[in-house]
């Protein structure tokens, strides 16, 4: 029996494998690296143990701090959640060795799987169908393409390329296994045939060691980006009866063809009736909670209960009901990771939320960008659809940018209401719409808002009205860097009912509404209401000097570590190009030129830690380059510094221009910068 687990990871997944532990009266064990000593996680086990490390990207990889972390808090189990050491087989060969109990499949299931070329070919075997495997270090000249580049072990997207031009097959090899082999520590890789227009769909299994495999039916994942689901739902709205049959016929085997014990997923690429196997992930998904929902069990628990020995029941409960999860990231429109201090993060209504961060939490950029799965139950499809967009829409989420508007756009996409979705979603839509002006109502609120916190802070004449003057000369306005309100006299029509410093009330056309208000240090104004949710960044009064920044200069936009510098002074580049490859949150992430030009700078080398903003690269234009040899760098001159447009990261922009407030008060008060969250 188990007394105390240890679970081998970290944020989200460790606090939903402690959640069951305390539900079943199991003490808990957690470790963790610098960077995440304030996460929840840390403080909700019963005891937790550092693991040292100079690189934090690779603490959760390194066995030896692991066991030795067993030891001393006296875990007598190890969970491996997802990612990270969770499909290592000499891992859990390790723990077996130390005399650990292991809550995941035995070493060589792992093994079998551990590699997708060894995987695909037991696949074939078992009667399981598979995609070819193409040769990854040469012979693409013969080849039809898309072809798609994987990595051999790990998963989540990471090591994974899409090629289209034959000509960047090995630049794109050889990209995928620098990225696996830092997620992953292994940096084999494989090349198969691109289904495109093909949905992708998994099947939950879950194996005891008396022989019993259950097959808890299919989950859709077909909406991604970069490879990574985004939105997962079960059951497919794409699978009929007689295909479900067949995908869950075809799992079963799968699992039985290696011996399979505990908690996996076998996916699958499906394009009409056409099935081909792409993997076998030898672990818990991130996306299980919506088969316990369907279902109605707790995977954790069936994992703990098999790793002791228990036999499952002869069959799996039924399903009943729809279940969609959305991934929360700290991310941008480009899909670009952010990070920073988490103010506030509150999500409420009929959902679930696994999250590994709360209020206050520092997203770093050491680490996935999920914050969160937010996932909704119903009776029905549509029920489940609109609970989760209630949710997203009235979180509360002040901080780094989220993907919470791309979420809300996919969740009320016509297509994807109709169930017509495939792995080419996302794709499909082309560059993120430009994002719509502030909600007029919503900056009038913040305007009062700001107005009554200057008057609570006043330290004179604090009865009087804000601003008030014995001759009026002008009416007050706020302005910010997206929009301005005159609030002084207000609007025609517009009543104030309330207005505090954190909740304004306003009444238009006999139609109340409500506004929550807040600012941090950081000076941003987040504004949260009916119609969704806003920041503003106030313009100052009197604006501080600011470093004037050479035109041309591409700025980092996260903070990294400089992996590649692929240009030097004097080169020329054209549009697009890449100059500079970033490496954050795990990912390799491409810094390109955002025109033709000339290198005129380069400022950082190859193992250089930056941080958001820093200027990497500086191109001119080909006429100003041989005209002046480059712009300057220097100067605290009061004058905001122009220049060109930022350089691009993959498909994103760079660093947001800086900002800061203006809100006409005589009381005193300060406010300060922001930027508008998509």
């Amino acid at each position: 029996m188990i007394t105390r687990l240890l679970v081998a990871n970290r944020g989200e997944i460790a606090r939903r494998v402690f959640r069951t532990c305390r539900a079943l009266g199991v003490s808990t064990v957690a470790v963790f690296s610098d960077p995440d000593a304030g996460l929840p996680h840390v403080r909700e086990a019963d005891l937790a143990v550092r693991l040292p490390g100079a690189r934090p990207a690779e603490t959760y990889l390194d066995v030896g701090r692991i066991l030795d972390a067993c030891r001393a808090a006296g875990a007598d189990a190890v969970h491996p959640g997802y990612g990270f050491l969770s499909e290592s087989a000499e891992f859990a060969r390790a723990v077996l060795d130390a005399g650990l109990v292991w809550v995941g499949p035995p070493p060589g299931a792992i093994a079998a799987m551990g590699s997708k070329i060894e995987a695909k070919r037991l696949m074939q075997e078992a009667g399981v169908p598979v995609l070819p495997t193409l040769a990854a270090d040469g012979g693409g000249d013969g080849w039809e393409y898309p072809v798609l580049v994987k990595a051999s072990a790990g998963g989540g997207g990471r090591g994974m390329r899409v090629v289209r031009d034959p000509a960047l097959l090995d630049a794109e090899v050889a990209a995928a296994s620098r990225e696996a082999l830092a997620a992953f520590g292994d940096g084999a890789v494989f090349v198969e045939p691109l289904l495109e227009g093909a949905r992708h769909v998994e099947v939950q299994v879950l194996a005891d060691a008396q022989g019993t495999v259950w097959a808890l039916g299919e989950r859709e994942c077909s909406v991604q980006r970069r490879h990574q689901k985004v939105v997962e739902e079960c059951p497919s709205p794409g699978v009929t009866p007689e295909l479900r049959e067949r995908l869950c016929a075809a799992a079963v085997r799968a699992a039985r063809a290696i011996g399979y014990v505990g908690a996996g997923t076998v996916e699958f690429l499906v394009r009409g009736d056409r099935v081909a196997f792409l993997e076998m992930n030898t672990r818990l998904q991130v996306e299980h909670p919506v088969t316990e929902l369907v279902h109605g069990l707790d995977l954790v628990r069936a994992q703990l209960e098999v790793a002791e020995g228990r036999p499952l029941p002869p069959e799996p409960p039924a399903p009943r009901g729809h279940a969609v999860e959305a991934r929360l990231y700290a991310e941008d429109d480009a899909y670009v990771p952010q990070t920073g201090v988490l103010h506030r993060f509150e999500v409420t209504g009929d959902v679930r939320v696994d999250a590994g961060v709360e209020s206050g939490s520092v997203v770093s950029p050491y680490y996935d960008a999920m914050l969160a799965k937010v996932i909704a139950y119903g009776a029905t499809r549509a029920e489940a659809i609109r609970k989760l967009t209630a949710a997203l829409r009235g979180a509360r989420l002040h901080g780094p940018v989220t993907n919470r508007g791309l979420l809300l756009r996919v969740l009320t996409d016509p297509a994807f209401l109709a169930g017509d979705t495939h792995t080419g979603f996302l794709d499909a839509w082309g560059p993120p719409p430009a994002p719509p002006p502030p909600d007029g109502t919503a900056v009038l609120a913040a305007a009062l808002a700001l107005a009554a916190a200057n008057r609570r802070s006043a330290t004179v004449l604090r009865s009087l009205p804000g601003g008030w003057r014995n001759v009026r000369s002008q009416p007050r306005v706020a302005r910010f860097a997206e929009a301005e309100a005159g609030y002084d006299p207000l609007p025609d029509g517009v009543v104030v009912v309330a207005a505090e410093p954190e909740r304004v009330v306003l009444e238009r056309d006999g139609v109340r509404r409500s506004f929550d208000v807040a600012v941090y240090g950081d000076g941003r104004v987040h504004v949260d209401g009916e119609s969704g949710h806003v920041v503003l960044t106030p313009l100052p009064r009197l604006p501080e000097p600011v470093e004037r920044v050479a035109p041309g200069s591409l700025p980092a936009p996260m903070p990294g570590t400089v992996l590649r510098v692929e240009v030097a002074p004097g080169d020329r580049v054209s549009g697009g190009q890449a100059v500079l490859v970033l490496e954050a949150m795990k990912m390799e992430h491409r810094v390109t030129a955002p025109a033709d030009g000339v290198v005129s700078e380069v400022l950082v080398e190859k193992g250089r830690q930056v941080e958001a903003g820093t200027v990497l690269v500086v191109i001119a234009p080909p006429a100003e380059s041989q005209a002046s040899g480059g712009g300057s760098r220097g100067g605290r001159d009061g004058c905001p510094g122009g220049g060109g447009p930022p350089g691009a990261l993959d498909t994103g922009t760079g660093a947001p221009p800086e900002g800061g407030a203006d809100v006409s008060e005589a009381a005193p008060g300060r406010v300060a910068a922001g930027e508008e969250e998509s």
